[in-house]
């Protein structure tokens, strides 16, 4: 079994645009391998630095992360860090490719068919595909979803246009440990942030005047300041004379496909769900949207696992999806300040359809808490990679003889974040079955593959 990405452009996207990683989404590149590299590539967001005037009136925290201590034990990374949008695809990139995975750019969707076997997939190089499912991940405007006659059920979150681009400012023109805002009236601003590991800023700028086509023309040539934002600032924020490097537009608005599958098609990330990018939200309920679909696939196209399997994916993401349209709405409108929510540390499956059981201090559903284990390693070492591992902590409770090639078993002593108790956590790090015994496992496990070679114990 192998996946196949295949892009439009002919190389990564240019751009910075989804620049905040969230807690859950740095725990779950961790896992993929890439936690090192992103940790340090990035950096944690800086203050914001409020300016009326020409000069600095006032600095208010961004991401809510003011109150959040350093790591414990049970969260790694309590606080969310900033890397542009192009480092983090370049990072996976590199993984990706180092493990064999192949990437085919300039190789447009141009339809596709599916059948009860599989899907084939007509690109714009001459090319056609067959493969089991086809997974689309081709943004807002999804060429995919369209084809599907699959609608967007949402609202317009904010009436007015906003541009943002990648500049360079001359030398010396707003120091680079504030992210800087310059509110102007009627709700307008402009937004300098820094972005870790370049001498760029990401610039965001919201008016209802705005004439988005002419902006983003204005930001390729010097003078864009004069357009477009600066009004408000200082007269020293200039661009340096080659200093935009990439330059959008959008219109903040909240939607939701009305379904992520039909048949063999499966719909992630924006082709799935947009929103306002206010608390930073996007690119991160992309990658869980990802986490959780892609073992999903794995399970059945590896393991042996019923297609149903699948339908778990959108019962699961729907919910969480619409939970953060409507938090990132809220944010967006001043309604509800950035905090705990928008860190996804809290955003579990409780009630769902492959959530069964209770014990000690968790419930199916519910994130696997990371911690310390006397050999040095960590409960996330024992998770990481697209098996399950059953986690008998704190009990002698016998185990049924368990046929699973996918399944790795490991005890440790009694632990508080957990309790006592069995947990088989799956590989997206949420508890999928708990209980006080083993009663239940066996029937659980059944339903996510074939029976297979003996387990592997640790």
């Amino acid at each position: 079994m192998h996946a196949l990405v295949v892009e439009r452009a002919e190389n990564l996207f240019p751009g910075s645009r989804g620049k905040g990683l969230q807690p859950r989404t740095l725990e779950v590149f961790d896992d993929l391998g890439v936690g090192d590299a992103v940790r340090e590539a990035s950096a944690h967001a800086p203050i914001e630095q409020i300016w009326q005037g020409g000069r600095p009136v006032g600095e208010h925290d961004m991401l809510g992360d003011a109150g959040v201590g350093g790591p414990t034990d049970t969260e790694p990374h309590p606080r969310a860090r900033l890397l542009p949008q192009w480092r983090t695809q370049e990072i996976l990139f590199e993984r990706l490719t180092g493990l064999g995975g192949p990437v085919r750019f300039g190789a447009a969707l141009t339809g596709f068919d599916q059948d009860a076997d599989g899907v084939s997939a007509y690109l714009s190089d001459g090319r056609t595909l067959r493969a089991a499912y086809l997974v689309a991940a081709d943004g807002g405007r999804s060429t995919v979803r369209k084809a599907l006659d699959i609608g967007m059920t949402g609202e317009t979150v904010d009436p007015a246009p906003m541009v943002v681009a990648d500049v360079r400012l001359r030398p010396g023109a707003l120091d680079r440990e504030h992210w800087h805002l310059f509110p102007g009236p009627d709700g307008a601003f402009a937004a300098l942030c820094p972005l870790p590991g370049t001498d760029e800023h990401q610039f965001v700028a919201r008016t209802e005047d705005l004439d988005i086509p002419a902006a983003v023309a204005a930001l390729t040539h010097l003078g864009a300041q004069d357009v477009i934002g600066v009004r408000w600032a200082s007269d020293g924020v200039r661009w340096a004379s080659d200093g935009v490097r990439w330059a959008s537009d959008f219109r903040p608005r909240a939607a939701m496909a009305d379904r992520f599958r039909a048949g063999r098609v499966l719909l992630a990330g924006d082709a799935a769900h947009v929103h306002s990018p206010a608390g930073g939200q996007g690119l991160n309920t992309g990658v869980q949207d990802a986490y959780n679909l892609g073992w999903k696939l794995g399970q059945v196209l590896r393991h042996g696992a019923a297609p149903a399997l699948l339908d778990t994916y959108e019962q699961e993401r729907r919910p969480a999806a619409a939970h953060v349209l409507g938090l990132s709405t809220r944010i967006h409108r001043g309604q509800e300040e950035r905090g705990d929510a928008t860190r996804q540390l809290g955003l579990g499956y409780r009630g769902g359809p492959l959530s069964e059981g209770a014990a000690g201090a968790l419930e199916a559903g519910d994130r696997a808490p990371d911690g310390p284990l006397p050999d040095g390693r960590r409960l996330f070492d024992l998770f990481r990679g697209p098996q399950f591992t059953l986690l008998a902590v704190g009990t002698d409770a016998e185990l049924p003889p368990v046929s699973a090639d996918f399944l790795r078993v490991h005890r440790i002593g009694p632990y508080e974040p957990y309790g006592k108790g069995l947990f088989l956590v799956r590989p997206d790090g949420y508890v999928g079955w708990a209980g006080e015994d083993a009663t239940g496992l066996a029937r659980y496990l059944a339903r996510l593959a074939r029976p297979g070679s003996p387990t592997t114990a640790g």
